[in-house]
């Protein structure tokens, strides 16, 4: 197994990277807002680690998982694996679940205009990744993209996915 350095250097700085969408994701305010939505991917783990002060260690699980999830990227490969095509299928039929289950709890408890466009903008990130996903198919994807894909999709978890709909804790 071959570590490009350059490679290397910059998936890491790009993992770092998720730190900035993350945190905003969860820390921008105290409550839910559309530019800080609170994300399942990092408010539960935030809410867990809370009672050891502990919470802004949740903003390192994108990196983390970012990270893991495609090691190639630090061997400056292009390949997109399969299992990417998989995660983000299943994680964009997860979040329109997830919109139909908590809808009526975002109405009730953060009002209409948050919910839609919370919903909206989620929507708009699935179709973006939707459409890059379907264009790698198409055409040999270069590390640039793939590196590019897959933090788009980690930005997305880590900023956006999943937003907390529902009375507050």
């Amino acid at each position: 197994m071959r570590i490009d350095r350059r490679g290397a250097l910059i998936t890491f700085l790009s993992a770092l990277g998720l730190l900035g969408p993350t945190s905003i994701g969860l820390f921008l305010s105290g409550v839910p807002t559309v530019f800080s939505p609170f994300p399942a991917l990092t408010i539960i783990p935030a809410l867990m680690l809370a009672q050891w002060h502990l919470e802004y260690a949740a903003v390192l699980i994108p990196t983390l998982l970012f990270s893991l999830w495609n090691p190639q990227l630090f061997r400056a490969e292009g390949n997109i694996p399969k299992r990417s095509y998989m995660l983000f299928f299943l994680l964009a039929a997860l979040s329109a679940v997830d919109f139909v289950v908590s809808w009526n709890w975002g109405l009730k408890y953060q009002g209409r205009p948050y919910t839609a466009i919370v919903c909206s903008i989620n929507v708009a990130w699935v179709g973006f990744l939707g459409l890059a996903f379907r264009r790698s198919l198409k055409t040999p994807s270069t590390f640039r993209t793939s590196l590019f894909l897959h933090w788009m999709l980690f930005a997305w978890l880590g900023w956006y996915a999943f937003p907390w709909l529902g009375e507050l804790i």
